[in-house]
């Protein structure tokens, strides 16, 4: 029996657009996502969903990955900013005549590159 609590996930909030609530995903799984009211639920709901993902995989002799190695990195990730700052961002963005995304990510590489830290953990 496996332990799926050794398994990675993120939880997020969801908008009112996505309906409330929080969304579960787990990296090591591209297909398994779940959902629930809170983010206990959430991750009730996401380990249940987990449990069928594997025992699916398994039926059909499909490897099932082992905790930690199936997330890749996909390059995006979700930060919640003050107001303030995201208005300071867009501006300077628009000033600078490109993207927030692209403003964001030339200000993260200029800042580890100063800091020396490619390739090194916090």
């Amino acid at each position: 029996m496996r332990d799926l609590t050794r398994y990675p996930f993120e939880v997020r909030p969801m908008t009112e657009e996505e309906g409330g609530g929080y969304l579960i995903s787990f990296p090591d799984f591209s297909e398994c996502i779940s959902d629930g009211d809170t983010p206990e639920e959430a991750i009730r709901n996401g380990l249940d969903a987990l449990s069928e993902t594997i025992a699916a995989l398994e039926d059909l002799g499909l490897p099932v990955p082992e905790p930690g190695t199936g997330g890749s990195y996909s390059g995006k990730f979700i930060q919640r900013i003050p107001r303030s700052l995201h208005a300071r961002l867009a501006a300077r963005a628009k000033q600078e005549g490109v993207s927030m995304n692209a403003l964001v990510t030339a200000f993260l590489a200029e800042s580890l590159a100063s800091h020396g830290s490619e390739g090194k953990r916090p």
